[in-house]
Parts: structure tokens; C-alpha cells; sequence
């Protein structure tokens, strides 16, 4: 597997389609001809209706599903090109975190965070790397404490340190605040924008929702699969105008 290159793009997608059959002789398109670069470093939304193709999107950037056609280069590796082995080690370099969590109820939430990488030989500690991602998410002290026992906040917290145990230069994050409060995901919103600055990740964040899009710097905006809107965020923008222009897009 190639290395991924700082000096690239951290991400390339050219022409990417994805078709699902559905079970009726019919056929939904989950991504149609999707072509954007996303330079390293930035934190860019797509945004859309349920069924838009976001989770799609953000499943064959990360390997976990592959496309019908097209191509797609995340830091200098052709995604689309990768199998088996190759695969499987390029997942490891990205950092995935989900609507639900997806922490295993029976380990600690310092347990959950070595998970991805209890199995490989690494050069460095794994415990002390994870003890200091729960640190850096807000949560020393809390290695011992199960999912059962912390609030939907917190077990998001975890799963993000989770996804960082890697140190991965590309973050996908999908619906990462669905489920939790306004206050709690402005919280989290927050976290994410201070590792990533911390880290110099490149985030991509799949949201339905226009404030949570409104935090990124560029917006991708879908539909059917298709990208209907680009358009680069600014910081003299009021927040408001931004919001209200996502929320009139069709």
C-alpha cells in the first residue's frame, strides 16, 4: 500500500457511482458521478436528506464499501484499487466515528479505545496512548467505567479517542451528534475542531443537520447522490445566513 503523502490532496474522489438493488428489480443510486477534492487539512460537511448518499460516501472513502465505478485516492493511496491486506491496513489509517458509537458494552472505556489495535504490533504504548486520548477527550479518570455507566456524550467522547488510536490524518464522522443534545454536540463539535487542529486532521463530517453542517469550512451538498452544491464557508459569514442558506437548498 502506498503511503499517504502530506503534500498531497487528502482526498480525491473522480466519478464515483453506487447503485443498490432494490429487491424489486429496481435500483437506487447511492452515489452518481460524485467527482471533489478535499485538500489536507480541512473540515468539510455533506449535508442532505436521509438517503442522500452521505453514509455511502463516507463507507467507500474509509474501504468499508467499494464503489460500481469510479475512483477514489485518499492521501496519495488509490482506495479503489486496494484489496485484501492492502485493504484491511488502509482502514486502520482512518479514523471512523458513528452515530451509535459502536462500543463494545462488555469492555472499559479504556478497553474500547485499544480495541482497534489490541491485535498488531505497534511501536509505541498502546495503553499509554489510550490513556492519554481519554485524557485529551475530557475524560481522565474514567478508564475503568463501562458504556452502561456514562451518558451518550461520553461514550461519543470515547469513540472518537477510539478512532484517534491510530493518529490517522483523515477523520469520517457520520452523524456524530444524532443522537445527543444540542449542548452536548456543540460540545463534541468542539472537540472534534480542537483535535483536529491538534492533530492536523482532515475531517469529514456527514450531517442532515444545517447547524451542525454550518460548523465546517466547505459544504457538499447532496442529493439522489449527487452533488448538487460546493460551496467554501466563510468565518465573516453570520452563522444565520449560513444555516438559513443550507435549510433553502433543495
Amino acid at each position: 500500500m502506498t503511503a499517504p503523502d502530506p503534500g498531497t490532496s487528502a482526498l480525491e474522489l473522480r466519478a464515483v457511482t453506487k447503485r443498490y438493488g432494490t429487491g424489486q428489480g429496481g435500483q437506487v443510486t447511492a452515489a452518481d458521478d460524485v467527482t471533489f477534492t478535499i485538500e489536507a487539512g480541512a473540515f468539510v460537511a455533506l449535508t442532505g436528506a436521509s438517503g442522500s448518499g452521505k453514509s455511502t460516501l463516507l463507507h467507500m472513502i474509509g474501504a468499508l464499501e467499494r464503489p460500481d465505478s469510479g475512483v477514489i485516492i485518499s492521501g496519495g493511496t488509490e482506495v479503489t484499487a486496494l484489496r485484501g491486506a492492502a485493504q484491511a491496513d488502509y482502514r486502520r489509517t482512518v479514523g471512523f466515528v458513528f452515530q451509535r458509537y459502536n462500543l463494545l458494552p462488555a469492555l472499559t472505556a479504556l478497553d474500547n479505545i485499544l480495541a482497534p489495535v489490541l491485535p498488531y504490533r505497534t511501536s509505541w504504548d498502546k495503553r499509554q496512548r489510550a490513556t492519554q486520548l481519554l485524557a485529551a477527550v475530557g475524560l481522565a479518570g474514567r478508564e475503568h467505567s463501562l458504556p452502561a455507566r456514562m451518558s451518550g456524550g461520553e461514550q461519543q467522547r470515547i469513540a472518537i479517542a477510539r478512532a484517534l488510536i491510530n493518529t490517522p490524518a483523515l477523520l469520517l464522522a457520520d452523524e456524530p451528534t444524532g443522537n445527543l443534545d444540542s449542548a452536548t454536540a456543540t460540545d463534541i463539535l468542539d472537540l472534534l475542531a480542537r483535535l483536529r487542529a491538534e492533530h492536523q486532521m482532515t475531517i469529514v463530517l456527514a450531517s442532515h443537520d444545517p447547524q451542525i453542517a454550518a460548523r465546517a469550512e466547505r459544504l457538499i451538498r447532496l442529493r439522489d447522490g449527487a452533488v448538487i452544491d460546493d460551496i467554501q464557508l466563510t468565518k465573516d459569514r453570520p452563522v444565520q445566513d449560513i444555516i438559513r442558506h443550507i435549510s433553502q437548498l433543495g
